[in-house]
């Protein structure tokens, strides 16, 4: 996993928690605890530091994951603003994901493994989206969507109709924007 994710989940730690609580989650989770954002490391590490998160904060940890999702995305966007500026909703943006937003990630991080997301948009109010990674990180997609509809100022409602980590053969994250 590049670093830019490990230095965006310490940034939301710290902010929201403080640098005893993101120290107290590294030493928990055996974690190494210097990223630079174009490094790569193992996916065990942002793994291990959710899992003492939850642990830490009595919460189950696809709950932190969400959090942290939604955490990033202002992060994002403060760096990166060039990836959100072309988009006029978080539709727009959630549909640019693999032709626009993925390519651009991999130009800025050589390496970068990200997911690939199947569409399906019968209903202008809703947008299915089918998750693939190896990494299974579902729940911090969601909190992705849900920080991206908050960006753009919209409210969604995010399921999950099918989930890896329920035994399904692939993750589908339902979006349904809300009034």
């Amino acid at each position: 996993m590049k670093g830019i994710i490990f230095n965006l989940l310490e940034e939301a730690v710290i902010d929201s928690l403080g640098d005893a609580v993101w120290d107290d989650l590294l030493a928990a989770s055996g974690a190494r605890g210097v990223y630079t954002s174009l490094g790569s490391y193992p996916d065990a590490e942002v793994v291990a530091l959710v899992g003492a998160a939850a642990v830490a904060l009595d919460k189950p940890a696809a709950e932190i994951l969400r959090w942290f999702g939604q955490s990033a995305i202002p992060r994002f966007v403060e760096r990166y603003p060039a990836l959100f500026a072309p988009h006029a909703t978080a539709r727009d943006f959630l549909l640019a994901l693999n032709t626009i937003i993925h390519p651009e990630v991999h130009k800025l991080y050589p390496g970068a493994v990200c997911p690939h997301f199947r569409y399906q948009t019968a209903a202008s109010d809703r947008l299915l989206l089918g998750y693939d990674s190896p990494r299974r990180l579902c729940a911090l997609a969601e909190g992705l969507i849900l920080g991206a509809a908050a960006h753009y100022g919209e409210a969604v409602e995010v399921d999950q109709p099918a989930c890896m980590h329920r035994g399904d053969a692939a993750c589908e994250l339902a979006v349904r924007w809300v009034s």
